[in-house]
């Protein structure tokens, strides 16, 4: 097998199988897109490409022959199957990843440049990921046409993959150290020759000497001027070309001025050079680009984990049960497969188990850090790691159906929509540009006539000591880590402004059923009214409820787990009311009081009349000579529920309940979790009008649901939560999804929310205070073009190393 891909040349991942067979022989690719490309190379009679091509081209993707880009490889179904998804009966939207992002300035264009064209309705750019979603109407234009457009302004957009997303961050980590090495060499290199001229006193050295000194430094300074700073002089040509002020603009405009203002001294023999402070600018410049690129990298690892956490191959049985299997690709998994997966693997699809008992480790996609039993019938979602025993699965979701990739769009929606103050900060810093080019050259300007020795330098020094790079980075770095901080605790902001609003919040609205409580009934008390005992009663009614899928059957049915139940027949359901059946020659009636007791004719006994105006749910038993047993059911309250309201109240932040539960049955709940506002009884309108009241008294209002029952109250709320477990992950409109079901770490997340907020205002004041501090400072002369250097490099740096900050697990 080849260690690298036959098609675009990179390394193929260890336990990739996807051949292609060219010119008879069997060929490895890295991944299906490439193997989709070499196939339609094939199909299309083009298999000279691979005989005559001589070398593997910069960029994998432009591995194509023309003939196929003319075609519009990029519009073949197959090729769009892993990163394509259809969003209307039209429109489609795509995964893709940019390479040749260097600031945010970056980001404003390609966003900018990609919206103009015909077709597209919706692009959006993380700039920590270099992620783009990009949605297009396929009636008026392609993908392959949007591709297209990246490349026209220089950058090249690829269709995301895990695996090469990791590939073109190490390939920029080594193009960078590379530029910073040969930097850091020739700053060396070239203070050696400019050292003595500083030491020299008048007369001890002689011209022709001092003009050595100067060639040397003009020949060293080469490399660093026409590789180091060429990212650059790229950028800010590419920006001029399409008429756009970006950030690269003013410190190639300072790069290039200075050096050449050197040179021609050199040439002339006359004039002071400045060799040593463009390599010593160039070189702080770019360890200050390394820095915040791998501060960048280490907060977007975070984020891309789960997407990473599918295997990619699955053992899959032949003729289940008898032990025969197979190792297929996980893409070719279909719904009702039957998988092994042995202790220690990756699950790979959403399925249940058939059998085998384990635990599964699910902390990756809902937070829960102690592992979950799993038994026969539960539930396993893929990307989960089974841990204790082998377990035999069935397939019962794959590809984007799974809850781990309804996880990934979720925080695809958040990581793609701006929240206003990065709107405000990009607005800010985009028309900054234009008035920084126009401030310095006033300065030059005014220097020229003051000291036209020192007008160069000022210039330089003005326009590089206050490029807006950290006033860009303030908000994403910030928001980029903590979306994955959120994520690791099982919150997940699915919307760009939750994070914000969360911080803000002044009211939490919970919905009862299934949010504080667990939404399901247990078994409270039996009370035996008959000749049978509470034990036998409840055997008997667990017997009838049998093939009941009522919650309450449930629960009775769990409540004599393990026991022999007696035999019944002729099970029949009346809904609304109960069922019936014989038992030992008797007719027998399980349900409501009203329609058990029609059976024998009796009375309800009293204690069902205060069972249920204490807010329980009372079921009775009966036969056709009277009352056998009463059962007392009551919704139980979920696990840390009144931990959670402690620490809202705590935070300062007023707590409610509402419900459509009898309101009894809600008073006993806020009761128990020492919750002070709240209803029962209430429609869906009802709560919209309760948060609409909240909302005209200033309130900002939180509403925690289940995310499908609640969902118009939950869009009537500032922001909003929903339980993972009580929607469709992939119908949920939610703000933010509790993906483990455990209402402590929303606390937590409002704490982080709250310290996301602090950290975005320290990160803009900084900022600002840097800008409004250094510019007036450059402009009077006392600061050298490489403290610019260090100055704007090191508050691009600390904006992110203080972002970083909020990646601590002890943050709440």
């Amino acid at each position: 097998m080849s260690d690298s891909c036959y098609h675009c040349g990179l390394a193929v991942p260890a336990g990739v199988d996807f051949p292609v067979e060219v010119d008879g022989q069997r060929r490895e690719m890295c991944c299906v897109g490439c193997q989709a490309v070499a196939q339609a190379i094939v199909a299309n009679g083009l298999d000279d490409y691979y005989r005559h091509r001589d070398a593997m081209p910069e960029s994998p993707r432009e591995a194509l022959p023309q003939e196929l880009q003319e075609l519009g490889l990029f519009d073949h179904p197959d090729v769009q199957r892993n990163f394509v998804r259809p969003v209307g009966e039209h429109e489609r939207e795509a995964a893709l990843i940019l390479e040749g992002i260097t600031c945010a300035a970056c980001v404003w264009l390609n966003e900018s440049h990609i919206a103009r064209q015909p077709g597209v309705t919706a692009v959006d750019i993380n700039y920590a990921t270099r992620r783009a979603r990009v949605r297009w109407d396929e009636r008026q234009t392609k993908l392959s046409h949007i591709l297209e457009a990246v490349a026209a302004i220089g950058y090249r957009a690829h269709p995301y993959d895990t695996a090469k997303s990791e590939q073109l961050a190490n390939k920029e980590r080594r193009l960078a150290m590379w530029r910073l090495f040969v930097a850091g060499f020739g700053m060396m290199q070239v203070m050696m020759y400019a050292v003595p001229v500083y030491l020299a006193s008048d007369g001890t050295m002689t011209p022709d000497i001092e003009q050595l000194m100067r060639w040397a430094s003009l020949i060293l300074t080469l490399p660093v001027m026409f590789y180091s700073s060429m990212p650059f002089f790229k950028g800010a040509w590419r920006d001029i070309r399409l008429l756009r002020v970006g950030m690269d603009v003013p410190v190639a405009l300072g790069i290039g001025s200075a050096f050449v203002a050197s040179c021609w001294a050199t040439f002339v023999a006359g004039g002071a050079v400045y060799f040593d402070s463009v390599t010593m600018f160039v070189f702080f410049l770019l360890g200050g680009r390394y820095m915040e690129m791998m501060a960048r990298q280490k907060s977007a690892r975070g984020v891309e984990a789960i997407s990473r956490a599918l295997p990619a191959f699955a053992e899959r049985y032949l003729s289940y049960p008898d032990g025969a299997t197979e190792r297929v690709a996980v893409h070719l998994l279909v719904a009702g497969d039957i998988l092994r997966v042995k202790p220690g693997e990756t699950i790979p699809a959403d399925g249940c188990v058939v059998d085998g008992e384990s635990s599964a480790d699910e902390a990756l996609l809902t937070g829960e850090s102690r592992p979950v039993a799993k038994r026969k019938g539960d539930a396993v979602i893929g990307g989960s790691v089974n841990i204790a025993s082998p377990l035999a699965l069935r397939v019962e979701h794959v590809g984007e159906a799974t809850r781990l990739a309804a996880i990934k769009r979720l925080m695809e929606r958040s990581a793609a929509e701006k929240p206003h103050v990065v709107v405000m900060a990009d607005r800010i810093a985009a028309r900054f540009v234009g008035a920084l080019l126009l401030l310095a050259l006033a300065t030059g300007i005014a220097w020229w006539w003051i000291d036209p020795a020192r007008a160069l330098w000022v210039f330089v020094a003005v326009l590089v000591v206050s490029c807006p790079c950290a006033l860009s980075l303030a908000t994403p770095a910030v928001l980029t880590v903590v979306t994955g901080a959120l994520a690791r605790r099982g919150v997940l902001v699915t919307r760009g402004h939750a994070i914000e609003t969360l911080a803000r919040a002044t009211d939490f609205v919970f919905d009862k059923t299934g949010t504080l409580s667990e939404g399901r009934p247990v078994l409270v008390e039996t009370l035996a009214l008959g000749t049978i005992t509470a034990a036998a009663a409840l055997h008997l009614a667990a017997a009838i409820e049998q093939g009941s899928e009522h919650s309450l059957g449930r629960a009775l049915r769990e409540a004599s787990a393990d026991a022999d139940l007696p035999d019944v027949e002729g099970a029949r359901a009346y809904t609304g009311k109960g069922m019936e059946a014989r038992a030992a020659g008797r007719v027998v009636r399980i349900g409501t009081p009203e329609f058990v007791g029609a059976l024998h004719g009796g009375a309800a006994p009293e204690q069902a009349a205060a069972w249920a105006a204490a807010g329980d749910t009372v079921v009775a038993l009966a036969d056709e000579h009277g009352w056998l047993a009463l059962f007392r059911l009551a919704d139980k309250p979920r696990a840390g529920a009144a931990e959670t309201v402690s620490m809202l109240r705590e935070l300062g932040l007023r707590v409610a309940v509402l419900s459509g539960d009898a309101p009894a049955t809600v008073a006993r709940t806020m009761q128990t979790l020492g919750v002070d506002a709240g209803a029962g009884g209430m429609t869906p309108e009802g709560k919209h009008d309760y948060l609409h009241r909240l909302q005209e008294k200033g309130a900002i209002v939180a509403m925690v649901g289940d995310g499908v029952n609640d969902a118009p109250v939950l869009a009537q709320a500032h922001v909003s939560v929903a339980m993972g477990g009580g929607t469709d992950l992939a119908r949920s409109q939610a703000d933010v999804v509790l993906l483990a079901d455990d209402l402590r770490q929303l606390a937590a997340g409002v704490v982080l929310a709250r310290r996301t907020l602090r950290t975005i205002r320290q990160n803009l004041a900084w900022a600002f205070a840097y800008n409004l501090l250094a510019i007036p400072l450059a402009m009077a002369g006392w600061v050298t073009p490489w403290m610019a250097g260090i100055g704007m490099s090191a508050s691009s740096l600390l904006v992110v190393l203080n972002a970083l900050r909020l990646q601590d697990k002890d943050v709440a």
